[in-house]
């Protein structure tokens, strides 16, 4: 195992930072904790009490941001792509989380239920059908709209925002911190993967903000993501029972999923959310197999494999795309808003799927977490965001007309589109029951997410402050959407992002370091071939003498003599 000295002794020293040991916050690390909930509650302050002004404030600050962040996002995430794909697949493919015996923990399907339902479940079910025909009514990569080629080109799009650029933030974050908790045995918390880098003192100052900033991005993330969730179970409600969209509705329907998630984080994961993740899975395959066998189902199959082979051809055009011309906001409003998500949700996602990969190799976590989403994604949204497409395109139309007043409603129009009666209603009502388990599973894991931080890396924190921070982010949610709905809340998450971002910059920096240590990093050797001219031929080559330099320092020993040729020389001599 490639435990160092150092990490050994810090987790002899004290299992978990800083926690207290009597008082309030026993179990928790003080400082890291009162300095992020003072700072998500001024928050929640001032948006319950200057809405306006802080809407109007935090788009201001999105608006100044943005042709900062369309370059500097864009380099971020590629770079995480290339390097997952590089840890997946080079000289450390075989490197495990935990020991060199460990076995994972779950199964592979509960493994890949889990991390799929706490990583994008929500937000898929929002944008699934909203995104495709958003972009199918114009984007700068088209020069007609609402036409076939258009179709296609939204679905790549979409593929794109919600495939392995994304994934590699989620993958990368999760993977850093498996690697420090389980490997090298340190409590699983952000300021564990920056120990290589920052030394004794990740466990003082340095360290306490990292971890605020992790919790700040994650606190906003979950809200942000929330809030969507429960627009469009608001949505839902009034196609299938005509419950008229309010602010009133919607405060109610966030009370009640955060009391239930509540609850279900105090069950732990293996009990909890396990059990969500996988009715979740579940239930979302019976989505699919409806659309399949109610929808226009050659056609989805078909426009999936195009849409699915245009984003594998266009991947990295889209992605170093830069909008450098500034001829619109499209990269702002669709690539930055997208990037800055899947940052400030990676500190949450990242932390859970690390919790539930332990026993996994560096080949097989990034397979699992990097291209199995990735498909199940792509099937996800050809199938929904099809639908929709084929009726617009050979139906009667009207789902885009609906998606420019309410996004919110797209997946239930589309579903009532199929005019399927009855049945119609039942498959509407089966989508609100997934998205309100969604919901659940995100807001439990995210509040679990945010207690462990906050409690130096203890896999159970307090009970007490579950609850609290449970509460918590029911107020920010409802504040946020209070505060505006959809535009506040992505340019939220967006502000939010930026500063988790440059943690994420170091936490490259000190995996790296900490990788040297593996028994399957890079070693110094030696040239077997001289240095020579491409043109040089091989005869050539032949006599010329071999002046190659080794690379390891090399140690002289004197030559010992041969005994057994010189004992009958001084035979002969005597004789």
């Amino acid at each position: 195992m490639a435990d160092s000295d150092s990490s050994r002794e810090l987790v002899n020293a004290d299992p978990f930072y800083g926690q207290a040991q009597r008082g309030l916050l026993k179990g928790m690390n003080p400082p890291v904790t009162i300095v992020s909930m003072v700072l998500v509650l001024v928050a929640v302050i001032l948006g319950g009490a200057y809405t306006e002004y802080s809407a109007q404030a935090i788009s201001e600050v999105r608006g100044a941001l943005n042709p900062f962040l369309e370059w500097y996002y864009v380099i971020l995430v590629a770079f995480l792509l290339f390097f997952m794909a590089w840890l997946g697949t080079g000289r450390f493919k075989n490197v495990r989380l935990g020991g060199d015996d460990e076995r994972p923990e779950f199964t592979f399907f509960s493994w890949v239920a889990m991390l799929f339902a706490a990583g994008t479940g929500v937000g898929i079910l929002f944008w699934a059908v909203a995104q495709p025909i958003m972009q199918f009514q114009s984007n700068p990569f088209v020069e007609q709209g609402m036409s076939p080629e258009a179709a296609t080109v939204a679905m790549r799009l979409s593929f794109f925002h919600w495939g392995l650029n994304g994934w590699a933030i989620f993958s990368f974050v999760a993977l850093v911190l498996a690697y420090f908790a389980f490997r090298h045995e340190l409590p699983l918390t952000i300021r564990s993967a920056l120990f290589p880098f920052l030394g004794e003192r990740f466990r003082g100052g340095w360290g306490h903000v990292v971890d605020v900033l992790a919790v700040f991005g994650t606190v906003f993330g979950i809200a942000t993501t929330l809030g969507l969730g429960v627009q469009q179970m608001n949505a839902g409600l009034g196609q299938v029972f005509g419950l008229p969209s309010s602010p009133a509705l919607q405060l109610l329907v966030t009370a009640i999923i955060m009391g239930i998630a509540t609850v279900s984080v105090v069950s732990g994961v293996k009990r909890g959310v396990r059990l969500l993740s996988e009715f979740n899975f579940w239930l979302s395959i019976a989505v699919v197999v409806f659309l399949l066998l109610f929808g226009p189902t050659q056609y989805l199959i078909g426009l999936t494999i195009e849409a699915g082979g245009d984003y594998i051809q266009n991947l990295l055009a889209m992605t170093f795309h830069t909008n450098v011309t500034r001829d619109s906001d499209w990269q702002a409003e669709w690539t930055v808003f997208f990037w800055g998500w899947w940052l400030a949700w990676s500190p949450f996602v990242g932390m859970f799927i690390a919790r539930i990969s332990r026993g996994r190799t560096f080949r097989e976590f990034v397979m699992g977490v990097l291209l199995v989403p990735t498909l199940i994604t792509m099937v996800w949204i050809g199938l929904l965001g099809g639908t929709a497409l084929h009726h617009e395109l050979f139906g009667n139309g009207g789902i885009v007309d609906a998606v420019s007043k309410d996004e919110a409603v797209a997946l239930f129009v589309t579903v009532q589109a199929l005019d399927l009666g009855l049945l119609g209603t039942v498959a509407s009502i089966g989508l609100v029951v997934l998205i309100a388990t969604y919901l659940i599973t995100s807001a439990n894991a995210g509040t679990l997410v945010i207690n462990t931080i906050l409690a130096g890396g203890d896999p159970e924190p307090p009970t007490v402050h579950r609850i609290a921070w449970g509460a918590i982010l029911a107020l920010l949610t409802a504040v946020l959407l209070l505060a505006g709905g959809l535009e506040t809340l992505q340019n939220a998450v967006i502000t939010a992002a930026l500063p988790f971002s440059l943690v994420v910059i170091v936490m490259v920096a000190g995996l790296l370091r900490a990788l040297h240590a593996e028994r399957f990093a890079p070693r110094r050797g030696q040239r077997r071939e001289v240095p020579h001219e491409p043109w040089v031929g091989t005869e050539d080559m032949a006599q010329t003498p071999d002046t190659s330099v080794s690379l390891e320092p090399v140690i002289e020993t004197p030559e010992e003599p041969d005994v057994s040729e010189s004992k009958p020389a001084e035979t002969e001599q005597r004789g």
